[in-house]
């Protein structure tokens, strides 16, 4: 059902187009508007790797399945990234690579906002897989090899350090460069724990090698988008729908150059989904979608 690319074929792009996880379909038909209220968001950011595989192959993107034992998407397979800590928000430490002004403009938000977006990007991708996106300049990525790295890891993960702490005593600044804004999605108001999450992408660096990391997640791997979305459909890859849209989105580019050119003309104001239950069965719609604008929900602002 996909090519040797990885690209997903139309029968299965239009398999998974409306496609929604059980659990959140459950949620979506007990949902009152009107009566219930939802659940405020928290700023969020996931980050997802990318690399070239090779000319037959394409690209590959980093997953990770998060333990049964988590609140939220518990079980699902999703792309490194958490919520923003307040120190994200109280520190700057340094960037290289890219303007901080064409990076908060690509986000849409305030600059104190959008710094703290992507530093929690980067300390989240670092806690999670082991790769650290910042570097002593904007040619050098670190070299995180060394076994004290692993207590740093433990101090951010544990909140007992800040990003902008460790890179300051390192010598280093966060690689912008490497980090590029994709998409903006917002969780639907039927859900309990609820997140405003900035999508990335990143060019996983050469120098370094993502590593299974115990606690949030179980599970990494290395596949093609088009690969992902098959075993998903199969019912072996469990995953939210903003995953599953950003997989079909980056299966339709060969390698991590188109991608990231494609990365500087999205459109990244905020996708604040839907779900229609008719009839006993789930439909998720977004924005664009016939009969979005009539399905019960709270509208919300384009910023």
């Amino acid at each position: 059902m996909a090519d040797l690319t990885g690209r997903p074929t139309q029968d299965l792009l239009t398999a998974l187009r409306q496609r929604v996880p059980p659990a959140l379909a459950q949620r979506a038909a007990a949902f009152r508007p009107g009566h219930d209220q939802p659940a405020p968001t928290r700023d969020a950011a996931t980050v997802t790797l990318i690399r070239d595989a090779g000319s037959r192959t394409g690209i590959q993107v980093c997953l990770l399945r998060r333990v049964s034992t988590m609140a939220f998407a518990a079980g699902m397979h999703v792309f490194p990234g958490g919520t923003v800590d307040p120190a994200d928000v109280s520190t700057e430490p340094r960037w290289f690579g890219t303007p901080e002004v064409d990076t908060i403009q690509a986000l849409g938000a305030e600059p104190a906002l959008a710094r703290a977006l992507v530093c929690a990007a980067v300390r989240e991708t670092f806690e999670e897989s082991g790769v650290l996106l910042a570097g002593p300049d904007t040619d050098t990525v670190a070299d995180v090899t060394d076994p004290s790295w692993e207590a740093d890891r433990l101090a951010l993960e544990g909140r007992r350090l800040s990003m902008a702490s460790l890179l300051a005593r390192r010598g280093l600044g966060l690689r912008i460069d490497l980090l590029h804004p994709w998409a903006r999605w917002v969780t639907p108001e039927i859900e309990p724990r609820r997140y405003d999450t900035r999508f990335f992408v990143a060019s996983m660096p050469a120098e370094q090698r993502t590593r299974p990391i115990p606690g949030e997640s179980d599970r990494m791997l290395w596949m093609r988008p088009g690969a992902a979305l098959a075993e998903h459909l199969a019912g072996r890859l469990a995953m939210m729908p903003p995953t599953v849209h950003t997989l079909m989105e980056l299966a339709e580019h060969d390698t991590v150059a188109a991608v990231l050119a494609a990365a500087r003309t999205r459109d990244t104001r905020p996708v604040r989904p839907r779900i229609l239950v008719r009839d006993g069965e789930a439909r998720l719609l977004l924005p664009h979608d016939d009969g979005y604008d009539s399905t019960p929900g709270l509208p919300g602002p384009d910023t």
